[in-house]
């Protein structure tokens, strides 16, 4: 029996765990928190998952959650500017649906699982030198966190990582209390608001304790109103000055969350993540090599929802290829290569999440007009959340959206 072990217990490392235990790999998980810390904690992210990512997780049985989490059926997408109303508004439908579960829930869920099923779990965190003394005990060592020092020991690839420092300000909150939207009765919608010079605000449909709610994410440009946060405000204090900002620049969703709480003491995070792809092996002071995975690999801003999808479907990534790899040696060569396995699926997010923090560009704008006018246009847009690799023709590439805009005539 082969032993591997996985240190980080976030979407990537607690799927892979559970992914190998089911096929008789003697896991082994460090997680920094336990269950009871976890769901005790300050929500980690907001988690849109879309259709594959969904899929992956049910075919190992991890789906725990369908019955209780609103299925979310399609985009609605604004772009408003205060005092001149919509500029922009339509809405595309998935093909399939997707769904946010709040981390605390999910994760606390699958470690306990982990554990029940006879996997080893050290509810402790360890440093770099603590990891190499413990290296020689496994055939296989995997890194799933890019939090504090093992983050770092992962080489930042220049050639994929064009910013050095965050380029949105972050607010998150989850709230429960909104009312309906009155000229758009359907509640399964992601709504993707964009307002010129100031950011983007986000509304997701979402499940945490206690059942539904909405998951509200601000991405402020950075110098801009919404980049506020920098004092940390409490709970109470940041979702007050999220709905004033509303109030101020999204005055259409505004109305709806006057009267929306929070669900929760922990229910806010503000900060920020530096877009980044770093090199996938790392070298111990041993000598021992140790492989990333997640985000401690491929870091994105969250303004496309892909941060708990990448992590997903390198989890699923990395389980092909350790499998197949049968009784051979997890060697430097074998992690470069399963990272590149997986990358061929990253890099789409990458250069599309990356695009998207900056402004947008002609035939961008070009395609978001034509999607108010052309249904297949916005679908297309709205399932691209769950295939990023379709933007690469047309989205990504200017001549591609020209051509593709041509073909309406």
């Amino acid at each position: 029996m082969r032993k591997v072990l996985i240190v980080g217990a976030g979407q990537a490392g607690l799927q892979l765990a559970l992914g190998l235990q089911a096929r008789q790999y003697e896991v082994t998980l460090v997680s920094g928190r336990t269950p009871e810390q976890i769901r005790g904690g300050r929500v980690m992210s907001t988690q849109a998952m879309f259709a594959t990512a969904l899929a992956n997780e049910r075919a190992h049985g991890l789906n725990f959650w369908d019955a209780e989490a609103p299925p979310i059926t399609g985009l609605r997408k604004t772009v408003e500017k205060p005092g001149e109303g919509r500029l922009l508004d339509w809405r595309g439908e998935f093909s399939r649906p997707a769904q946010s579960v709040d981390q605390r829930v999910k994760m606390a869920r699958w470690l306990e699982l982990f554990a029940e099923r006879g996997g080893a779990v050290e509810p402790r965190t360890i440093t770099a030198s603590e990891l190499d003394a413990m290296a020689p005990g496994y055939d296989l060592v995997v890194v799933a966190t890019g939090a504090g020092e093992l983050g770092r020991i992962f080489e930042r690839d220049p050639r994929r990582s064009p910013f050095t420092e965050p380029q949105r300000a972050l607010a998150v909150a989850y709230v429960r209390g909104a009312a309906p939207s009155p000229d758009e009765p359907d509640t399964g919608l992601l709504r993707a608001n964009s307002v010129p010079g100031v950011g983007d605000i986000y509304v997701i449909p979402g499940c945490t304790f206690g059942g539904a709610c909405d998951v509200l994410l601000f991405e402020g440009i950075p110098g801009g109103p919404l980049d506020c946060w920098s004092d940390r405000p409490g709970a109470d204090q940041q979702w007050a000055r999220m709905r004033e900002l509303m109030r101020e620049h999204l005055p259409s969703e505004h109305a709806r969350f006057t009267g929306a709480e929070l669900t929760d003491e922990r229910a806010t995070l503000a900060g920020g993540v530096t877009p980044v792809v770093r090199k996938p092996v790392a070298e111990l002071p041993s000598g021992a090599v140790v492989l990333g995975m997640g985000d401690a690999v491929v870091a994105n801003d969250p303004i496309t929802g892909q941060g708990a999808n990448v992590a997903n479907r390198c989890a699923e990534s990395y389980l092909d290829s350790i499998v197949a790899r049968g009784e051979q040696p997890f060697d430097r060569a074998w992690m470069q290569q399963s990272f590149d396995r997986f990358w061929q699926h990253a890099q789409h997010v990458v250069a599309w999440t990356n695009t998207s923090l900056r402004p947008a560009q002609p035939h961008v704008q070009r395609i978001m007009a034509a999607a108010a006018e052309h249904r297949e246009i916005r679908d297309r847009f709205a399932n691209g959340f769950d295939d990023p690799a379709d933007f690469r023709t047309w989205f990504l590439d200017p001549d591609g959206a020209e051509e593709y805009l041509r073909s309406f005539g």
